[in-house]
């Protein structure tokens, strides 16, 4: 794993790929994505050594967990939730830096939630920007705003036509007086609207929808983010699985119960690039250690349609 690393490294840094734009040698072949919950990325009130601290960054344990992580899933692109301020993402990509991988391009978004936002990293460009915070909804009569607004950019792999990316973290299943459940739901609308207004322009476009969704693939919510089965809005939740045949992303530790609410969702032009034998939720011992959550590792190759395989995937090479 170090040595493909270093090679990959490497090769960015010859021909500038990760420089800006209009200094490709050539597309990549493949891209790799990941979506991953970091699980408060941010100063709150912790526990720290048996004692409560109001302001407490994530331990540095955690932390060091969070960046070993993704050294090893070495993705091109990034989304992330459950980052607090830009300070807090700029640790998180100044440690990844020093670790072997750098991410120059970097979109941060957030919506009425002040503590937790959504971040895109990239060793690519982004060419364009959309995010929306300010995306108001009506509940028992009064005017919501979604909560952690929608991170949407489109990513230039230099072949002509950007990847367009949407991070998003819907409401969790914490209680609230005006019910969790109808705030995911009204979050999930708003969240179709962008999608087909985005399909419904440039029905060809690469589109990848990924983050939190806080609900499992049965509930309204996720049916109501898909959208019509066989429209040509219509996205495609893909199924990744771990090396055991598992499709747990997260850990709920007080209901002790395993569960799958992130997701990585396809339009049909990028399913038909969607390389499944080599996409994975990767199974390490140690995961909890970095967040409550799994990532999520979609490989994509660019080149061209590729054979969906209905074989396991495998984790990262170590």
């Amino acid at each position: 794993m170090k040595i493909a690393l270093f090679l990959r490294v490497a090769l960015v840094g010859l021909f500038g790929i990760a420089g800006g734009p209009h200094i490709f040698a050539s597309p990549p072949e493949e891209i790799r994505v990941v979506a991953y919950n970091v699980e408060n990325y941010l100063s709150m009130e912790r526990f720290v050594e048996g004692q409560r601290e109001d302001n407490a960054p994530k331990p540095e344990a955690n932390k060091a967990s969070v960046v070993k992580i993704l050294i090893e899933l070495n993705a091109d692109v990034i989304g992330l939730s459950e980052i607090g301020t830009k300070e807090d993402l700029e640790d998180l990509r100044k440690r990844l830096k020093e670790a072997g991988i750098d991410y120059p391009h970097v979109e941060y978004a957030g919506g009425s939630d002040p503590v937790r936002h959504l971040a895109l990293l990239s060793r690519f460009p982004i060419v364009a920007r959309d995010s929306k915070d300010d995306l108001p909804y009506q509940l028992h009569g009064r005017i919501e705003r979604m909560q952690r607004g929608i991170l949407d950019v489109q990513v230039d792999f230099g072949d002509q036509k950007p990847v367009r990316f949407i991070v998003v973290h819907l409401k969790s299943k914490r209680e609230v007086p005006a019910g969790q459940a109808l705030i995911r739901r009204n979050e999930a609308q708003i969240l179709r609207r962008v999608v087909s207004e985005i399909l419904a322009e440039k029905p060809d476009s690469r589109l990848v929808v990924m983050g939190d969704l806080n609900d499992t693939k049965n509930e309204p919510p996720l049916q109501e983010i898909q959208g019509e089965k066989g429209s040509a809005t219509h996205l495609f939740d893909l199924p990744l699985v771990d090396s055991m045949g598992d499709r747990w992303t997260h850990y709920w530790s007080h209901a002790d119960i395993y569960s799958r609410i992130d997701f990585i969702l396809v339009n049909q032009t990028m399913r038909g690039l969607w390389d499944e034998a080599r996409s994975t939720i990767p199974r390490w011992e140690n995961w909890r250690e970095a967040s409550d959550h799994r990532p999520l590792l979609a490989v994509f190759r660019l080149s061209g349609a590729v054979n969906v395989s209905s074989a396991a995937p495998t984790n990262p090479e170590p």
